[in-house]
């Protein structure tokens, strides 16, 4: 009797299956735009800003008299002048969206869900850059319209739809942002909120006051392109005298804003989290 032997059909391999998800910058940005608005701190921190601003601008406005020491100021200048307060706010936020998460141990869960790394830094950057230019800019509207009620039959009475007014409005806001912008960047870099808040304070408020001491005319020169003073002539209607011209400054603020994230992501590209 003879027996027929039954090879066996090779096991078909098993098909892989399509993630149930895909990485996209759009999902990347949704997701840091959760994480901003989800936190307390970030609302608190703006609003804090947007008050420090129409506070101080209305008090300047409501106590200001024609032909006092203040005449010669601009009058965009004398009305958010609060916000060399409320610019502080925005520089502690942007150090607590990046370094913020190395504290609380939240940026491991981030580069695991987005391994290149790198998408997490911009669309963080996207996300604030966004979030604080849109409060900053409506704030700088409100507070320079509120002021002007007190400023109308005054030598500081102006309009948006005088020269330059409208620009320096907004500039004031770009600056703003463009500050707070290179703060985010150091606190990538250094990983750590009070190293962050020190070496913008040390780097970028102080330092530029240390070396304007120096008794030479290019010091003096290239001071005019640091962040701050840069920031500085964004925001006013008429020129500064000693200040860069708002086309330069504009550059050299976003060429500040670069070089930072630039770093800080190259330190995010080669360190371990």
């Amino acid at each position: 009797m003879t027996t027929t032997s039954h090879t066996p059909a090779p096991a078909s391999a098993p098909t892989r299956q399509a993630p149930p998800y895909s990485i996209t910058p759009a999902r990347v940005l949704r997701s840091e735009w959760h994480k901003l608005r989800s936190l307390r701190s970030t609302w608190i921190t703006l609003a804090t800003a947007a008050a420090l601003v129409l506070g101080v601008g209305l008090i300047m406005g409501g106590t200001y008299t024609s032909g006092g020491g203040d005449a010669d100021v601009d009058t965009v200048v004398l009305t958010l002048y609060g916000s060399l307060l409320g610019q502080l706010c925005a520089i502690v936020l942007g150090i607590l969206v990046t370094a913020g998460e190395y504290a609380t141990g939240m940026i491991r869960s981030s580069l695991t869900a987005v391994p290149a790394r790198l998408p997490v830094l911009w669309a963080k950057a996207a996300v604030f850059t966004a979030t604080v230019f849109t409060v900053m800019f409506a704030t700088a509207l409100t507070t320079f319209a509120a002021a002007q009620l007190f400023l109308h039959d005054t030598d500081q009475a102006a309009s948006f739809t005088d020269p330059g007014i409208l620009g320096a409005v907004a500039g004031n806001a770009v600056g703003i942002t463009l500050l707070s912008l290179v703060a985010l960047g150091l606190g990538s870099l250094l990983r750590s909120v009070p190293g962050a808040i020190g070496a913008f304070i040390g780097g970028v408020m102080i330092l530029p006051e240390v070396l304007g001491m120096l008794p030479y005319d290019v010091v003096e020169r290239a001071l005019t392109y640091f962040p701050t003073q840069a920031a500085g002539a964004l925001g006013s209607a008429t020129p500064i005298p000693g200040t860069a011209a708002p086309g330069p400054a504009l550059l050299a603020l976003c060429l500040w804003a670069a070089a930072t994230l630039t770093a800080a992501a190259l330190a995010l590209r080669h360190r371990d989290a």
